[in-house]
């Protein structure tokens, strides 16, 4: 017992020895505020015993360094008056008043061979919080309606995450919502899809529509919106084009295939026979038993009914500002008709068990070709989006 409770003594204080070496680092390296964050973790519990003394010297320090080091900011900030300069003036009061309210809990903490409390000198720092913050959402509103001047669409966007970030901060201000809604039509880039045949097969018109309702693709995202039907007051940034190049379909077939399967199998017992034909006894008199085998034998007559489809097309980019090709990428898909079907003679029991429900089936009726170039369009139809998915606009 007294070993276990002198190991985990030990354990605990090279724990204890890490925890101060990885915050004093901290320190040292002028991450005041992970200082802060390691010492306060670990006074959450027996504060003021005496192993925890090193995290109350660290924290009166790091709390110390990391406040003058603001408050020099603030004062170098202030003095440039740069309206650009709100967002961090505002975050740092935020941040020495957090500071703050992190350590509070905690207090008081004694440095116990002083005979003191450590010194945490705390500020009132709400007027300057608002004051700040008036400030910053005075300069969003007046840049972001500045950018949407512009007719660039990422100046667009950068007035969204402004007007976003205002309305975060003082929900309701001005019509920041509606030029917030404004700023992000403006930014977004709209793409006209459509598809072409350059084949002299019909495409069924379902596999176009189906290929063209980008809804079901789910790629509409913040920046970026598809329309397979061009809409008025809509000035469309891009095309998207699939066209069909060219449409191969097999005939159909039925190939045929005979073999015969053989299975050993258990049929009771019988008596063990030596070379002469006559019984074998073990050592008491009695004949000796063993498995007895037939052979089970059947002649599998095996039907193949097999019909393919082939869809290559290629997608092109294209930006409609400046009527130029931008990218384009080949895709080909392959959809194959089989179904598989057997007859017998003989024995079925000679045959696997996973070769028993072709035994089952019959022949089906062929799919069309307009049916084979739809299935087809299902799998093209995942390797469009993988292609869009992967290559954005922007």
């Amino acid at each position: 017992m007294q070993k276990t409770t002198l190991l985990f003594s030990i354990l605990f204080l090279v724990l204890s020895s890490c925890g101060v070496k990885t915050t004093q680092s901290l320190l040292n390296d002028g991450d005041y505020d992970g200082a802060i964050n390691r010492a306060v973790e670990a006074l959450r519990t027996k504060k003021d015993s005496k192993g925890k003394q090193d995290y109350v010297y660290l924290l009166e320090e790091a709390f110390a360094k990391a406040k003058d080091r603001d408050l020099r900011s603030l004062e170098l900030m202030i003095k440039e008056a740069n309206p650009a300069n709100a967002e961090r003036v505002y975050n740092t009061y935020l941040q020495l008043n957090n500071r703050q309210e992190k350590i509070s809990p905690l207090l008081p903490l004694p440095l116990l061979k002083l005979g003191k409390n450590a010194s945490f000198p705390f500020d009132n720092y709400s007027d300057r919080i608002v004051s700040s913050k008036i400030a910053l959402t005075k300069y969003l509103y007046e840049n972001a309606s500045a950018l949407m001047k512009s007719k660039n669409k990422m100046d667009f966007r950068k007035a969204y995450d402004d007007f976003a970030y205002l309305a975060s901060l003082s929900p309701n201000y001005k019509n920041t919502q509606k030029l917030m809604d404004e700023a992000q039509f403006k930014g977004t880039d709209f793409v006209d899809v459509y598809a072409k045949n350059e084949t002299e097969t019909v495409i069924p018109k379902v596999l176009q529509d189906d290929l063209l309702d980008f809804k079901t693709y789910g790629l509409d995202d913040k920046w970026t919106v598809y329309h397979n039907v061009k809409q008025k007051n809509v000035s469309y940034d891009y095309s998207l084009i699939i066209s069909f190049r060219q449409i191969l379909i097999s005939p159909e077939q039925i190939k045929e295939k005979e073999f015969i399967k053989e299975k050993q199998v258990k049929d009771g017992v019988k008596t063990l026979l030596d070379s002469r034909g006559r019984p074998v006894k073990d050592s008491l008199g009695k004949e000796i038993k063993v498995d007895n085998y037939k052979l089970l034998r059947a002649n599998v007559y095996e039907y193949r009914q097999f019909k393919s489809c082939q869809v290559t097309a290629k997608v092109d980019y294209v930006d409609l500002k400046t009527n130029q090709l931008v990218q384009t990428f080949p895709v080909s898909s392959e959809f194959v008709f089989e179904n598989i079907y057997s007859t017998y003679k003989g024995n079925r029991g000679a045959c696997d068990d996973n070769y028993l429900g072709y035994f089952d089936k019959r022949a089906v009726p062929f799919p069309n070709n307009e049916q084979m170039v739809f299935d087809t369009g299902e799998d093209l139809k995942a390797k469009l989006k993988d292609i869009i998915v992967r290559n954005k606009f922007r």
